[in-house]
């Protein structure tokens, strides 16, 4: 990966977020907090992050008139999620520093070149095959076997975009109805559990991970994470160890996440990896209240050229999804002791919506 441009920030700079979510809501909250101020740019004029910002562009991203008026309006740009056109990224890299590098999103929306990638360092993951037509899907079974899950390459997440294939399954009808012409198989992996490590990486490669975080999901969606995982301290060094080589490997500037699988192997656990999340991460939301630094003031610290922070963790935490109507039952979380509410000011609930989250910190511990 190219050398990221040199970033300094000070004090009353603004940095530039494309994407108007939560992550998008949460980073321009903590660079608030350190003086710096925030544009987010994003189509969607019901963004729960406008809310927190003075100035913010709502305008298609294939719309390159705006694209201009925005980088001309910010010292650095930065995005909340992964799926940001590479035409738009162009645009506005040639007028102002995008970090993480435009170039890791090359690598990270196209599975199958991701999985590649984590190969190429000589890390785990399932066996995989690439998948274009109803044929090849036949004999990327035939070679790696059922249960197996075909993934389309771009444009998945939370589940979308991904079916499961057993046996007696029609591999012919699987493939119609997954709509694409571009698919990764993978085998299906019998984890123990899945976890996920948050690392943040400077210019100047300094890498920093928080402690590994255990999740369990509910129809594809995160619904609980807990910390630590319930991990030997030599399967977390390793995981976090596997973390920082990636983040080097790609000379990363900000927060990523890497979502790992625990499996038995022959010499007892080991893990593979599963995906890498260029960006802030839900699974690193109980930073916010169960460490000295939160996964967002990291990445604002460090696409600003500052100095990372070192993470420690205040207990045991546990951060809870609120999806969908559970976010009518917010009042019964304000009377737990030891537990922060964070709503995202979203519109109506609908199924499968990430509305809000709870972290919960026993001390002590």
């Amino acid at each position: 990966m190219s050398e990221p441009r040199q970033v300094k920030l000070k004090p009353g700079d603004t940095i530039g977020i494309l994407g108007g979510g939560q992550l998008g809501r949460m980073l321009a909250m903590a660079a608030a907090r350190l003086g710096l101020r925030c544009r987010v740019f994003s189509p969607d004029p019901d963004s729960p992050a406008f809310d927190v910002v003075l100035n913010a562009t709502c305008a298609e991203y294939a719309d390159v008139e705006a694209l201009e008026l925005f980088a001309g309006d910010v010292d650095v740009i930065t995005y909340e999620f992964e799926n940001v056109p590479a035409a738009s990224a162009m645009i506005l890299a040639a007028r102002r520093p995008v970090l993480p590098n435009r170039k890791i999103l090359e690598t990270t929306q196209d599975r199958l070149a991701e999985k590649d990638f984590i190969r190429q360092l000589g890390i785990g993951t399932a066996d995989y095959a690439d998948v274009s037509s109803a044929a090849a899907l036949r004999a990327a079974i035939a070679k790696i076997g059922l249960p197996a899950v075909i993934k389309t390459r771009r444009f998945g997440y939370d589940g979308k975009g991904q079916t499961i294939i057993r046996e007696g399954d029609d591999p012919e009808q699987i493939w119609a109805d997954l709509g694409t012409k571009s698919a990764i198989l993978e085998a299906f992996i019998p984890f123990e559990r899945e976890i996920s490590v948050i690392a943040a990486r400077s210019a100047d490669g300094q890498v920093e991970c928080f402690d590994v975080t255990e999740n369990e999901h509910s129809d594809h969606i995160l619904k609980t994470s807990r910390v630590p995982a319930a991990i030997s301290d030599a399967l977390a060094a390793q995981a976090r160890g596997v973390a920082e080589k990636i983040a080097n490997a790609l000379n990363y500037v900000g927060v990523l996440a890497v979502e790992l699988f625990v499996v038995q192997g022959d010499g007892g656990p080991k893990i593979l990896v599963n995906e890498i999340a260029p960006r802030v991460h839900n699974s690193g939301h109980w930073t916010l209240d169960g460490a000295s630094i939160s996964q967002f003031e990291q990445h604002i610290r460090a696409i600003a050229g500052w100095p990372l922070g070192k993470p420690v963790r205040h207990g045991q935490v546990t951060m809870t999804n609120l999806i969908g109507d559970e976010v009518n039952g917010y009042e019964q979380w304000l009377t737990v002791p030891g537990a922060t509410v964070h709503l995202y000011g979203k519109g109506s609930p609908r199924p499968g919506r990430k509305m809000g989250h709870v972290t919960q910190v026993a001390t002590g511990s």
